[in-house]
């Protein structure tokens, strides 16, 4: 079973997110960037789903550094966000992500992304 580690601070959206995947996917959870990194470097998930705004570091320097760690750098990462502004979705690729999906989550979409990065 793959594991995917959510960074999310909002527990409604967190829940979401659990009630969606848990029955395919073992799941790690971080409600800001310093835990998701901590989550990361302890676990190695097979794909981490990273909301940009986060309390104590975001994540875009989340992203950042775990791209910069040797060791956690070729783990996916979808960007979550409420705030599709027009460019957010190519700073989120500067900044390391692999993919990008708003808010609210369109579940079809959030598992055509999964399954692109992790198989079926």
């Amino acid at each position: 079973m793959k594991t995917i580690l959510i960074v999310e601070d909002v527990e409604l959206n967190r829940d979401l997110l659990v009630q969606l995947l848990e029955d395919e996917y073992r799941l790690i959870l971080a409600a800001d960037g310093v835990a998701a990194l901590e989550r990361a470097a302890e676990a190695k998930p097979d794909l981490i789903l990273m909301d940009l705004s986060l309390p104590r570091m975001d994540g875009w320097e989340a992203t950042r550094r775990l791209k910069a760690d040797k060791n956690l750098e070729r783990i996916p990462v979808i960007m979550l966000s409420a705030h599709a502004m027009r460019g957010d979705e190519e700073r989120a690729r500067s900044s390391g992500c692999d993919d990008f999906l708003t808010k609210p989550i369109d579940a079809k979409l959030l598992f055509q992304k999964l399954e692109r990065h992790l198989g079926s």
